[in-house]
């Protein structure tokens, strides 16, 4: 069921673009006592006749209390400054009025979005894995080596299962750098859109070494536009169910897709080198994350070249970007030779600088969550409410109709 909050009588082509089993109610009280009604409500569809600020507080503290129940905003004007309002207080989507298609795709990711939250919850307690988003806004920082490298660490030979995604649709470069053949990759899932499972997740996949697979990015030119950017949520969340950890490559840009996978991340890993346009663009990484509203205990910023002779030292980063540092890996010209290998760094020699910084960055920054030994029980278990919490402040589609 899908609450539709409007006084006045709605058109039926628009209950329908809303799709399911429409309850209108005529007020904001009216709808709190329908969520009050019905526990497994997951989609509230504000009108454009409601106030915005009685809609923007409605949203604000339905995320708290219920963050699996989206929301979507209808307005007949919509603009940066109402965008900005409405990311703030946690709408999911902003649609222009008599937009019947937008309508229909933002109701659709929403209830994408709410059964990947849910299925995080105690009380559905399938998902298991761990989604990290690595991140880089410049190209040419080693994000995809970070990706990789920390993909192999965290998967200790086989000790825990873990799947890398390449989520550069366009320009993706995990299965050159693995000296993979992409005979499957994601642009196979589109066709099982919407009841993407298990086994069809399992199809995708390109196993690579013991407790390591791989879902490779498209290869043919057009191919990157055909896959919906509520795909990547709905593969994420299944392969979260299916892996202990699940590491997500991603263009140099922000983009509908990435963000979408930033929403069900448990962590954000945003990778810089020392130089002034790589910390720039990190700089407007953060503003932007901070921006959307993500926890900003939920990222961790590594230092690639470390050791590079810049003119700026770590303090002077650590300025600029106002955080720590949560990793240093330092340069080697035998992480270019283990790319042209095909064999990641962290494999070929664990015992390289390199590697060791990596693992352990892995090690602190990703794994403590998922350690029994190393909490309380009470933590770990307040450890696994954590990403519901967390993805519900996120949103790149909030942004998106800004460019209709």
């Amino acid at each position: 069921m899908t609450i539709l909050c409007q006084p006045a009588q709605w058109p039926g082509d628009l209950t329908t673009a809303i799709g399911g089993d429409v309850h209108v109610a005529a007020s904001i009280q009216a709808t709190e006592r329908m969520l009050a009604e019905d526990a497994v409500e997951n989609l509230v569809v504000i009108g454009p006749d409601i106030d915005l600020d009685g809609a923007l507080a409605f949203a604000s503290a339905l995320r708290l209390r219920r963050p699996a129940v989206g929301v979507v905003l209808i307005r007949s004007r919509v603009d940066v400054a109402l965008l900005t309002k409405a990311i703030q207080a946690g709408v999911r989507e902003v649609v222009q009025s008599g937009a019947t298609t937008e309508l229909a795709d933002a109701c659709e990711r929403s209830r994408v979005l709410s059964r990947s939250v849910a299925g995080g919850t105690p009380e559905q307690p399938g998902r298991r894995g761990e989604i990290v988003t690595v991140f880089s806004a410049k190209g040419g920082c080693g994000k995809t080596t970070l990706a990789i490298n920390t993909a192999c660490a965290l998967a200790e030979g086989g000790a825990r299962s873990v799947c890398l995604v390449d989520l550069d649709l366009a320009f993706g470069d995990v299965a050159i750098n693995l000296q993979l053949e992409p005979s499957r990759t994601i642009i196979d899932a589109v066709s099982m859109a919407g009841r993407l499972d298990e086994i069809g997740a399992k199809s995708l996949l390109t196993s690579y070494q013991p407790g390591l697979a791989v879902l490779l990015a498209p290869v043919t030119p057009g191919d990157a536009e055909k896959v919906p950017a509520a795909l990547v949520t709905e593969l994420l969340g299944v392969l979260g169910e299916m892996f202990d950890y699940v590491v997500v490559d991603t263009p140099s840009q922000f983009s509908e897709h990435v963000l979408n996978a930033m929403d069900v991340s448990r962590h954000h890993v945003l990778l810089t080198t020392p130089d002034v346009p790589a910390l720039k663009n990190l700089r407007l990484t953060l503003d932007m994350l901070d921006l959307l509203s993500y926890p900003q205990d939920m990222r961790s910023i590594v230092l690639n070249r470390s050791d590079a002779k810049v003119g700026l030292s770590a303090d002077d980063i650590e300025r600029v970007v106002r955080g720590p540092i949560a990793a240093h890996v330092p340069s080697s010209r035998d992480v270019p030779i283990s790319i042209n290998k095909g064999t990641p760094l962290v494999f070929a020699n664990p015992q390289h600088p390199v590697s060791r910084a990596i693992a352990r960055f892995a090690h602190e920054q990703l794994r403590p969550q998922r350690t029994p030994a190393l909490a309380a029980p009470a933590a770990v278990a307040a450890a696994a409410t954590a990403p519901a919490t967390q993805r519900k402040h996120g949103g790149f589609g909030r942004l998106r109709k800004g460019r209709r």
